[in-house]
């Protein structure tokens, strides 16, 4: 099964969450405006029901109710589309005219260390190995720091998996200092010219003040041991948290500021509209997204693909 068939499956929750609420969406869109006001309030429940959050469900039904599309489905996903991507590239779309073959989907960081956080349980350790293999099946070299020396085991957990994929690991002792860690991890990373360094870091609740002083320091020494880095912050949530999630977001990114959010588990919720809220609130974008627990189950994401498995329309081959 290819990774779009799996996307299209992985999002059947959130699909059925909107259908069994919003009913015919193939309907004329002309006549629904029309006639039927019950199926744009139907629209506005199943999306709010979704997790796109109020103020994104008044502005995609403007959109709606101004487009030039023949349906509803088709205006829908336009719409969503938009919603999907940060302001700059939705400005963008309004100015030139949305483009069906666009493609945003660019996942290169912009310099050589990527630093990965996210609260305990989002899957933050399998997801800095899967990223480590996407990029090494691409032909970048890659190293990881084992910076969450509070969580027992973690340290031991990637580097198990720098062991499989064959990643160097640079790790500390259990309870020790992640930002020692960090540092030291930088500093090899640029003697060596390795391309890309993935920073694991603790997770612990996210209301707590000294675990964001942590990742401030961490950011620091980086930056210390390697001037400009890091180039990267991502944010790894978990879809099934929904709300909750973009809770937590919305608290790292006021710690140290985000450049991109990988969503995982997208399989396991009828929520999966929360990609909007996040987009949308944070200004950043949604860099990849998983459906499932295989390293090729990551992927990155692109917004029109999304949209396009969400309503089980055919996805064009690249």
């Amino acid at each position: 099964m290819s990774w779009l068939e799996r996307l299209r499956d992985g999002l059947s929750k959130t699909r059925k969450q909107i259908n069994d609420t919003a009913g015919n969406l193939g309907q004329d869109l002309r006549n629904t405006l029309t006639n039927r006001l019950d199926s744009i309030e139907d629209l506005e429940y199943a999306l709010i029901a979704a997790d796109v959050g109020r103020a994104a469900t008044e502005e995609i039904l403007e959109d709606v109710r101004a487009s030039n599309k023949p349906n509803l489905q088709e205006a829908l996903m336009e719409a969503l589309t938009l919603q999907l991507e940060p302001d700059a590239r939705r400005a963008q779309f309004r100015k030139l005219g949305f483009a069906p073959d666009a493609r945003r989907a660019v996942v290169d960081p912009r310099g050589h260390v990527v630093m990965v956080i996210g609260v305990n349980g989002v899957g933050k350790t399998t997801t800095i190995a899967k990223l480590g293999q996407y990029y090494m099946e691409r032909g970048r070299s890659v190293m990881f720091a084992a910076g969450d020396t509070f969580r027992a085991a973690a340290g031991a957990q990637l580097g198990v998996w720098g062991e499989r994929l064959g990643v160097p690991v640079v790790q500390g002792p259990e309870g020790g200092d992640p930002a020692a860690v960090a540092f030291d991890a930088a500093t090899a990373r640029a003697s060596r010219g390795t391309d890309l360094l993935f920073v694991d870091t603790a997770g612990r609740l996210h209301t707590k003040h000294n675990l964001m002083e942590e990742l401030k320091k961490v950011r620091r020494v980086i930056d210390k041991a390697d001037p400009g880095e890091p180039s990267e912050v991502w944010l790894v949530l978990d879809a099934v948290t929904g709300q909750n999630g973009l809770a937590q977001a919305k608290k790292f990114h006021e710690a140290t500021p985000l450049t991109g959010v990988i969503v995982t588990k997208l399989d396991g919720t009828a929520k999966g509209g929360i990609l909007v809220p996040i987009v949308r609130e944070l200004g950043v974008p949604i860099k990849f997204i998983g459906v499932g627990e295989r390293a090729d189950d990551l992927q990155p994401f692109d917004s029109q693909d999304f949209v396009r498995a969400l309503f089980d329309v055919e996805i064009p081959k690249a």
